[in-house]
């Protein structure tokens, strides 16, 4: 093993305060690292870090770096990557950053892989092992997910919550103008094959019956859904989910979902305000669903919800954000995110701001004036320090003590009082934590080496 080729994987974290420790709260093990492992030939020495939870010992001997980055993450990304560079050890970056931005990644790395990885890593790897190394190498097409089952011994000795994640399809097929998983994966999605992830599954029972699919829509295809869920029935676990709203107008699925061990779904409401839906094209939540009747039906089939809304729109007032946390907890959601909206490089909505000249930073993501939390554009009927602050306010008040209280004792939230209680009060103490929060590791030091080839 000693003449082996060394790859060392890394997670980046979103950055630290100067003097201060990562915010530690909701660590879970990240997939893609896992992915790449498992896509490596087995005569390949792996080292893994996560940057969340420990120093990166950057002296440790290796011959190629690879790290999977997001916007949020990329400045910290090129930071690790600058240190290695000094080291004169090449460095690959994959990711949703590398394809929305990759000739601007390209100068943080030598080597960007553009699209996702199943079909070409493996030829990353011998070219870099025989010296013919490119600077692209571009995904021709989506693949096939039967090679994706991640290679958890990655994650041995390190400690993470005790949710086991599983993917049992990537992408979504809706189009709504924010996401950038549309954009990447061009409105489309693929699955896994079933007995693939009713095997992972049943492998990783003895470790925790919690289990998070991190499906970006769980639900797309109904009649795959329903085949897949009457099999995870018999495994007798506890899941949850991502799902579209339009899953209450199958009662048949909800109670598939119920059956199968589902005890809640995170769903994008975005916003209460039609006008505001139609803008960011999230024509699933305008097909006629009923709102109110909806969240009777999910109540009904003991399916808690974990509601998000976005802010910032052209039609948001102070206003919007009363409704929304009213709404959230008139309907007792197990969490709820309030957040401002981001416009992510590449996607339909930075360039419509871009066009309209309403972005405030030329790249956000690598400016040193913005933090976590700022609005990195002017939204119309309010200012960008109004929205911030109001998103705050929500989030303090649906997070008090007393709406923490009111909604425990919803019948929906009974016979998992304790998860929902320790998560809410997890979610209470973390409300400044992570406002303001810089991109990139105040303690940096460095200088941002560009790649030379």
């Amino acid at each position: 093993m000693a003449n082996s080729f060394r790859l060392t994987l890394i997670h980046p974290s979103i950055g630290r305060r100067k003097g201060q420790k990562y915010v530690r709260l909701w660590q879970m093990e990240p997939l893609p690292p896992a992915v790449i492992a498992a896509l490596t030939p087995k005569d390949v020495q792996i080292t893994f870090h996560d940057d969340r939870i420990a120093p990166i010992p950057f002296d440790l001997p290796t011959d190629l770096v690879a790290m999977s980055i997001e916007t949020y993450t990329a400045k910290r990304a090129y930071q690790i990557a600058s240190e290695y560079r000094r080291r004169h050890i090449p460095v690959v970056m994959g990711g949703f950053h590398a394809s929305l931005c990759p000739d601007e990644v390209a100068q943080y790395a030598e080597t960007v892989v553009v699209g996702e990885a199943e079909d070409i890593w493996e030829t990353v790897i011998e070219d870099y092992k025989n010296g013919t190394a490119k600077k692209f190498y571009t995904a021709p097409t989506r693949p096939e997910l039967f090679k994706s089952t991640p290679d958890r011994s990655i994650f041995r000795d390190k400690k993470y919550l005790s949710v086991q994640l599983v993917e049992a399809g990537r992408g979504c097929s809706l189009r709504c103008e924010f996401c950038a998983i549309q954009t990447v994966y061009k409105r489309s999605q693929n699955f896994r094959p079933m007995d693939q992830i009713l095997s992972e599954v049943r492998s990783l029972r003895d470790k925790s019956d919690f289990f998070f699919f991190v499906d970006d829509n769980i639900v797309t295809n109904p009649g795959k859904a329903k085949e897949f869920f009457r099999e995870l029935a018999a495994l007798k676990i506890k899941w949850v989910s991502q799902a579209t709203i339009s899953a209450a107008k199958d009662e048949e699925l909800l109670q598939l979902m119920q059956q199968s061990g589902c005890q809640g779904v995170l769903i994008g409401f975005e916003s209460l305000k039609a006008e505001n839906l139609m803008l960011m094209d999230k024509s699933i939540n305008t097909l006629g669903i009923d709102y109110e009747e909806a969240m009777k039906k999910f109540q009904r089939y003991k399916i808690r919800i974990y509601g998000t809304f976005v802010f910032g729109y052209d039609h948001d007032v102070v206003k919007s954000f009363e409704e929304s946390v009213e709404f959230a907890t008139r309907h007792a959601f197990f969490l709820t995110g309030f957040n401002h909206l981001t416009p992510f490089p590449g996607t339909t909505l930075y360039k419509r701001l871009e066009q309209e000249k309403r972005l405030i930073y030329d790249k956000w993501w690598m400016d040193d004036t913005y933090s976590y939390n700022l609005l990195p554009f002017r939204p119309k009927l309010m200012s960008a320090e109004e929205v911030h602050e109001q998103c705050i306010n929500a989030r303090r008040t649906f997070y008090s003590y007393s709406n923490i209280m009111k909604r425990l004792v919803h019948s929906v939230n009974q016979g998992f009082r304790k998860p929902f209680f320790l998560m809410n009060l997890m979610h209470h103490k973390e409300l400044a934590k992570r406002d303001r929060y810089p991109l990139g590791d105040e303690n940096w030091t460095g200088v941002l080496l560009k790649a030379t080839r």
